[in-house]
């Protein structure tokens, strides 16, 4: 599959998740066979007025591409300025994505993300200014619709087409449901069937044969893996190798203690340390004596005490298997 001039190998796509998408992460991904790495959603605000928080979202690794940029903002002079004076600058980068799906509550306040899909004249203007300078394909990410009454993903999809989009990511809930209940394949079926673009599925991914169930009903060109990938980058090569794959405990373990490692390299010790409880919980669930596990973790004060942690439960496991 080809975005504009970019080529998209076989397997699915790392989805942008805020907090999540890190360059560890990615980078973990990519090794698992991801065929597209996408940043968290990054302000084009605080781009535009050089917030040095917003350029650790930036960082990349080159052995990680393709890699897009997610953005997201409502005002399409900024957003266009960001591109021509910033992105296009950016050979790392190989394309950019527009976020109009985010259900955060402090993110659709103002206009942005999933409030973009009430504003369609907006979201058009955006795209069109966009298009207009950058020298990169250009992409939007999407939901449903704002709720079960304002379902317009159809319409909306078509609009940015025609304002000139290079594809389209679909998530099948609304805003409103945030991530509850059932993603509606057949919405995103009905943008792929209206679009001469790649359409993109996105949402309930958490096997081999969900990747498989989605990609057939809905005849899209590609899926993306958000959730699914959580304590979980072997999806990426289960999707790779066509085959499901399930790694045993002490691969889990040891790959959070990879993860761990590989996010010290560009974050202090402490916010690792903090950052890293998150993931742990995500790798270590289901696992015996995952809520002491879990426990002890979370009260860890250095690396090296989780990394001791971890080692003591590796070999508490060989031992109870032996």
């Amino acid at each position: 599959m080809y975005i504009g001039n970019v080529e998209i190998k076989e397997g699915a796509i790392l989805a942008p998740m805020a907090g999540i998408t890190d360059i560890a992460f990615r980078t973990i991904c990519k090794t698992f066979g991801a065929s597209l790495l996408v940043t968290e959603m990054i302000s084009s605000k605080g781009l535009f007025y050089g917030d040095e928080k917003t350029e650790r979202y930036m960082r990349t690794e080159s052995s990680n591409k393709p890699i897009a940029i997610q953005i997201f903002g409502s005002d399409a002079e900024i957003m266009s300025r960001v591109v021509e004076n910033q992105l296009n600058k950016r050979d790392d980068f190989a394309m950019i994505d527009i976020n109009m799906g985010c259900p955060a509550p402090k993110i659709v306040k103002n206009g942005d993300g999933s409030a973009l899909m009430r504003n369609t004249k907006l979201a058009v203007e955006i795209v069109k200014k966009i298009k207009k300078i950058s020298n990169k394909p250009l992409t939007v990410k999407m939901r449903k619709g704002f709720n079960d009454k304002e379902v317009n993903a159809v319409e909306f999809a078509m609009a940015l087409e025609d304002a000139g989009v290079d594809a389209v990511t679909v998530h099948g809930r609304t805003r409103e449901q945030f991530y509850t209940g059932k993603s509606d394949m057949e919405i995103i079926k009905n943008v792929k069937e209206k679009l001469s673009i790649p359409v993109i599925a996105n949402g309930d991914i958490f096997s081999y044969d969900d990747y498989v169930n989605l990609l057939e009903y809905t005849n899209c060109d590609a899926a993306m893996v958000a959730r699914g990938s959580l304590g979980n980058p072997w999806i990426f090569k289960s999707i790779i190798d066509k085959k499901e794959y399930i790694p045993n405990a002490e691969e889990r373990l040891i790959m959070l203690k990879r993860h761990a490692k590989l996010l010290s390299e560009y974050v202090s010790e402490h916010r690792c340390n903090l950052e890293m409880r998150k993931h742990a919980s995500w790798y270590i669930k289901g696992l015996k004596y995952s809520s002491e596990m879990r426990n002890r973790i979370n009260k860890t004060r250095s690396l090296e005490e989780m990394y001791d942690i971890l080692d003591e439960y590796v070999e508490k496991l060989i031992k109870d298997r032996a």
